[in-house]
């Protein structure tokens, strides 16, 4: 096998294409409810918009259109992510190919990518703009090398796309290219690329790619901005200047160190004492890579000295810090490392990742019963929605609920309109005058929930409806869960006048 894939690296892509072939078919093995991303991106998949919420809309502009070619499915949502995923490793090798002479190394840092868990486990759980800046990272980079070697006035113009799509994928992903900028700065073999006539392409190219979901972000700065703020600042509320501070410098210590420690294992079980020696050696892609690194380090202490960030997650390093199995496999190759005995290991290490996760994120459903501690995947949206509709007569005009999970639900279970407070910027469908409207809402399956004051208010806001009937509460249980154990739902009907 090492044999046939120094002939013929590109094998490892047929692997990799069979990996998440597998996530597929165990996603699609596990109930048909929807974890939160997933039911987030289903429910604003009933629209194509320039703006959505706190999210830029790549990623939902791309699963609006698998679900409008394959319908609201599991199989949508599961076959864009790994879609998407399959593409990030194969940009990431045609990276690695640019800038390695060894076609071991290239194995070795594609494969890579296994060992970063926010990319291996966590994408694979539950993210999907995260899955997106992933790709547009990767997109980038391998734009960015190939120009920054062979200029072009399409490498301009594409490094120029990868940027404007990398922007509305997930905002913090402006971070990178200005770090890629600096880096390239301070390389005075690599600075005249920047000074090139050409340039100017790189920048329209990304202007006009941005501009449309740009002009909603200024028309609509606190919904696109709100959420996310309050994430990075959620643990400062309560804290002195020094004690954010503090807690900010913490938490992006311990993100850093989630993020790398695994794959810093890794490597090291693979090429042993060669990683040590290897640290100390330099190339001019090693250097390119540790500067941008480090402005990148440098933007995120600026983030908590200076915008009061305090809550930083490991997840969200992502795009940036993805380059460290290419950068270790850089400074191998610079120190001369011998990469037979690695490569075969990091095929061993690879198939063992590839078996656990998958297991994992599939087994933690059903095994969730020995514990009572439940998965998403576990509620049995289905069957409530599909008893819940079942006690009128009248299919509703719309369902009204209060989160965007529940609403993806139902979604997926029922051909309804599905509304949520504070998307009526997209048009409240209308509830003909024979037709019914129904409100359901959970809290935490507990039995008896109350009426959440957001939907109190939004109705109360809507004096046209009829009013709200009996409140019910129907209890059924877990997928895969132990006798007894029951998920709550609550839901009234507003019933027009016969």
């Amino acid at each position: 096998m090492i044999a046939a894939l120094r002939r013929q690296p590109e094998l490892i892509l047929l692997a990799l294409a069979a990996y998440f072939l597998l996530h597929v078919a165990a996603r699609l093995a596990l109930p048909a409810s929807l974890e939160l991303d997933e039911g987030q991106q289903l429910f604003l998949a009933q629209w194509l918009a320039v703006g959505y919420d706190t999210q830029p809309p790549f990623y939902n502009w791309l699963q609006w259109g698998v679900v409008e070619l394959l319908g609201p499915s599991v199989f949508s949502l599961t076959v864009l992510k790994n879609g998407m995923l399959l593409a990030s490793y194969i940009l990431y090798g045609l990276l690695a190919a640019l800038v390695l002479r060894s076609r071991d190394l290239v194995v070795v840092a594609t494969l890579g990518l296994l060992t970063i868990p926010q990319i291996s486990f966590e994408a694979q759980r539950d993210l999907t703009h995260t899955v997106a800046v992933i790709f547009a990272a990767c997109l980038f980079l391998c734009c960015l090398m190939r120009t920054l070697k062979a200029p072009s006035l399409a490498g301009y113009a594409l490094t120029g796309a990868a940027i404007g799509i990398g922007t509305i994928a997930k905002y913090n992903f402006v971070l990178l290219p200005a770090a890629a900028l600096a880096a390239v700065l301070v390389d005075p073999l690599l600075r005249r690329r920047v000074f090139d006539l050409r340039i100017v392409v790189t920048g329209l190219v990304a202007a006009l790619i941005v501009l449309p979901h740009g002009l909603w972000f200024l028309d609509n700065l606190d919904i696109a901005t709100g959420r996310t703020i309050g994430k990075l600042t959620a643990a400062a509320v309560h804290e002195t200047r020094i004690g954010q501070i503090a807690t900010g410098l913490g938490s992006l210590a311990l993100a850093l160190i989630g993020f790398a420690a695994l794959t810093l294992v890794l490597f090291a079980v693979m090429f042993g004492k060669d990683l040590a020696t290897a640290l100390r050696a330099q190339s001019q892609w090693t250097r390119f890579f540790e500067r941008m690194m480090g402005g990148l380090v440098l933007a995120l202490v600026c983030l908590v000295l200076f915008a009061g960030a305090s809550h930083i997650k490991d997840r969200w390093l992502a795009p940036f810090f993805l380059v460290l199995p290419l950068y270790l496999c850089l400074k191998l190759e610079a120190a001369g490392a011998e990469t037979e005995r690695p490569l075969r290991r990091s095929l061993w290490i690879a198939g063992i990742i590839a078996l656990i996760v998958p297991a994992v994120l599939f087994l933690r459903v059903p095994l969730a019963r020995l514990t009572g501690d439940y998965e998403k995947v576990n509620v049995p949206y289905g069957p409530a929605i599909t008893a819940i509709l079942a006690t009128s007569a009248t299919p509703p005009g719309f369902v009204l609920v209060e989160d965007l999970q529940l609403a993806g639900n139902i979604r997926l279970h029922a051909d309804v309109p599905v509304m949520v407070p504070g998307y009526e910027r997209f048009g409240r469908p209308a509830a003909a005058s024979n037709r019914p409207v129904l409100v359901i809402w959970r809290e935490d399956g507990k039995a008896h929930p109350p009426m959440q004051q957001e939907l109190t208010d939004w109705l109360t806001a809507h004096p046209d409806l009829p009013p709200a009937g009996e409140t019910k509460d129907i209890g059924l249980p877990y997928h895969y869960g132990r006798d007894g154990d029951l998920y709550h739902f609550a839901y009234t009907w507003l019933m027009p006048s016969p």
